[in-house]
């Protein structure tokens, strides 16, 4: 047996889900979906379907464009 290492530990999937149109104008589902830099959480890890994910990515670019999310967090900065 080999011993556990960073490089193949499980990565922790969390499920987030979304209910219904995404609409770039509703900043807070939007955040649960950025890390505490600002980056898009990857599909593998949020569990959403690849459209589903598509139409997010949409959204958070949109709402970033229109200053609705920054595009850095502050802590970044």
């Amino acid at each position: 047996m080999r011993n556990s290492t960073k490089n193949n530990a499980p990565t922790k999937k969390v499920k987030r889900t979304i209910d219904g149109f995404i609409d770039y104008k509703d900043s807070k589902t939007l955040q649960r979906f950025l890390t505490d830099q600002g980056k898009i959480i990857p599909r593998r890890i949020t569990g959403l379907t690849a459209k589903q994910h598509r139409e997010l990515v949409t959204a958070i670019k949109r709402a970033r464009q229109l200053a609705i999310l920054p595009f850095v967090s502050e802590a970044v900065k």
